[in-house]
């Protein structure tokens, strides 16, 4: 039964979020061809060693510092991050050179930077979008935790970033791919949850250390793996990332990483392109004998990479460049900006025979005796006050769907606490890894955003009942009920106690109040 509820959940999700409507270009009502998707991938040249490099940002909604510090780029004492520095750059360095391309993951962020765009900007980065130089990864909100997330959250905040990349950018921005590249460890249900809404494939980077040595040496790090014993078209390709998700070694050109850059001067003493490409050839030979196909997927960037993406660009120009210009002396090496998505579908051309795999990616033992398991219970009052948000957020939904009359203010409400609850379910949030600043910030955002929805509650319930008793109540909740406490209960002689069953069944279930002694 439970599967059951989840297909059909998940179908309607898909019917809502994968509908795509076409964007005009701008005011001039010229409608621009788009070219996006699989279409807008490079070809990569037969016989030849294909190294799709990846410019991305892994950019964490909350970790060392809270969301807005990581937006804004605050506390640079804590780590030096900020998120609308990346945006505004990539963009620009995007437009320079049709070439280049760029993945986005977090549709908060992007939400945040976008909201604040002028229409020329918003324009430009549509045509990015359009013609698959700017695409979109992921796309849920943030970048779940798989194991301390319930799914019916990890569906709720997927179909919030979904729903505001299609709205704003239509079909160009629906993501073909699943980047989970820094949770620690993997489920078979958040692959079979990919499966289930579309998705062709999906990359990550942390499993067990000796798990990912035996498939290095092995050829096995790529697989078919069977998401579910009981639903069709499950299958999903997967892949795990060659060095973490950071670019190789010593070519990090990043205004973070302490690397050299390309330096191509003839009449400069400190001219390294012979050596820089000895050794970058050298690292994707020895990369290429842990890969099946003659396609190899190169991350270019790390935790907060590209605030000055002009760094990045010009140098991976020249290692793109000077890497290729080796050809002409025999070698069998070529390299060029790509995407998860058109490196999948270079694999998938290449009718490769895959290993299969029907189970989950955990525990995550990172290196000898270091098991990643012990945020499955840290913080667990936060954990507590998460699946209460998701409980309280069907309540309000409900609610303010089948009020009488509706609120200027549901969806503002609705809204507030939907993005909450996406950010709570990032894989340093809800697992508790974050710092306690952070850990205190999410509070704080949770319980504004419950406050909030409480009042499209109050509003609902009085119409309600006030149809029925012809006089209003003033309904509260018990905000301090995890320490036993609330205020309602506690002060009152006589209370009215109004209970809401949201599923769509009768259930038994205890319910607790505190009341004077």
């Amino acid at each position: 039964m439970a599967n059951r509820r989840l297909v059909l959940l998940v179908t309607v999700i898909c019917a809502i979020i994968c509908a795509t409507a076409g964007h005009p270009a701008g005011n001039s009502g010229f409608k621009r061809p788009k070219r996006c998707g699989y279409e807008a991938c490079p070809a990569p040249k037969e016989g030849m060693l294909n190294v799709h490099l990846v410019p991305h940002s892994h950019d964490d909604v909350g970790w060392l510092k809270t969301v807005d510090q990581y937006y804004y780029g605050s506390r640079s004492n804590i780590q030096k991050a900020g998120v609308q520095y990346i945006l505004d750059s990539v963009v620009e360095e995007l437009l320079k050179d049709s070439k280049r391309r760029f993945i986005y993951v977090e549709s908060a962020f992007m939400q945040k930077w976008y909201k604040e765009q002028t229409p020329k900007v918003k324009r430009q980065v549509k045509m990015l979008v359009d013609e698959g130089r700017l695409e979109f990864i992921g796309g849920a909100w943030s970048m779940n935790d798989e194991a301390a997330a319930h799914y019916h959250s990890i569906v709720d905040q997927f179909t919030w970033g979904l729903r505001f990349l299609n709205e704003t950018f239509g079909d160009c921005a629906r993501p073909r791919i699943g980047w989970q590249i820094d949770p620690f460890g993997h489920s078979r249900e958040q692959a079979s949850l990919f499966a289930q809404m579309g998705y062709d494939g999906m990359f990550f980077a942390r499993l067990d250390y000796q798990d990912k040595n035996h498939r290095m040496a092995t050829q096995t790090p790529e697989m078919v793996w069977h998401t579910s014993s009981s639903l069709a078209n499950s299958d999903l390709f997967t892949s795990v990332l060659y060095n973490h998700y950071s670019a190789p070694p010593g070519f990090c050109f990043d205004v973070l990483c302490n690397d050299d850059p390309m330096i191509d001067d003839n009449s400069s003493t400190d001219n390294n392109v012979k050596d820089r490409i000895d050794t970058f050839i050298t690292w994707l030979e020895k990369m290429a004998e842990s890969y099946r196909s003659k396609n190899l997927i190169l991350t270019m960037g790390d935790d907060f990479n590209y605030m000055n993406a002009v760094m990045n660009f010009k140098n991976m120009d020249k290692l793109i460049k000077y890497t290729n210009a080796r050809q002409v002396e025999g070698s069998l090496v070529n390299a060029f900006y790509s995407t998860p998505s058109c490196y999948l579908k270079a694999v998938h051309e290449a009718n490769i025979e895959w290993p299969t795999k029907s189970d989950d990616f955990f525990p995550y033992e990172s290196d000898y005796h270091s098991f990643w398991t012990g945020y499955f219970t840290s913080r667990p009052t936060q954990k507590r006050y998460e699946r209460e948000g998701n409980h309280f957020l069907q309540v309000c939904k409900q609610l303010s769907a089948i009020a009488p009359t509706k609120e200027d203010f549901f969806e503002d409400h609705l809204t507030s606490l939907r993005e909450v609850m996406g950010v709570m379910q990032h894989h340093d949030a809800i697992t508790g890894t974050e710092k306690q600043h952070v850990a205190d910030d999410y509070n704080r955002m949770l319980y504004v955003a419950f406050e909030a929805c409480s009042a499209n509650t109050r509003s609902v319930l009085n119409q309600l009942t006030g149809e029925r008793e012809n006089f209003q109540f003033d309904w509260n909740y018990c905000r301090n009920q995890n320490i036993s406490a609330c205020e309602t209960t506690e002060s009152f002689e006589n209370l009215l106690v109004l209970l809401y069953n949201p599923l769509a069944h009768s259930t038994d279930d205890f319910v607790r109040l505190p009341v004077k002694e």
